[in-house]
């Protein structure tokens, strides 16, 4: 991994994600970018038991102290005419979502 994004790779980034940044939003996002991965490579150097699980954290979850889960119950809504209504767009009782423009990358 680099130790840092470097101008060209940021602003072929920022043309990706056709984002329009002025030079000042520019140098501080790519500054902020930046300082993620030197957190990113802060925390990967720790050094950890190989028999620690990746999803652990340190926020006990002990059964004696914790609420037992709730049992996901559907529920359907009384009258969901009141919902589609809301829409700006519907169809056959469905939202009907815009289309997203998007371009082919080669």
């Amino acid at each position: 991994m680099s130790d840092s994004i470097d101008r060209d790779t940021f602003d072929h980034l920022v043309g990706l994600a056709a984002l329009e940044l002025d030079q000042q939003q520019a140098d501080y996002l790519l500054r902020e970018l930046n300082n993620q991965l030197k957190a990113i490579r802060e925390l990967a150097a720790i050094p950890l038991d190989e028999n620690v699980p990746a999803s652990l954290h340190g926020v006990p979850y002990a059964s004696a102290v914790s609420p037992e889960l709730r049992a996901d119950v559907w529920r359907p809504h009384p009258n969901p005419e009141e919902i589609i209504a809301q829409a700006p767009a519907t169809r056959d009782g469905y939202i009907v979502v815009p289309d997203i423009p998007h371009t082919t990358l080669e």
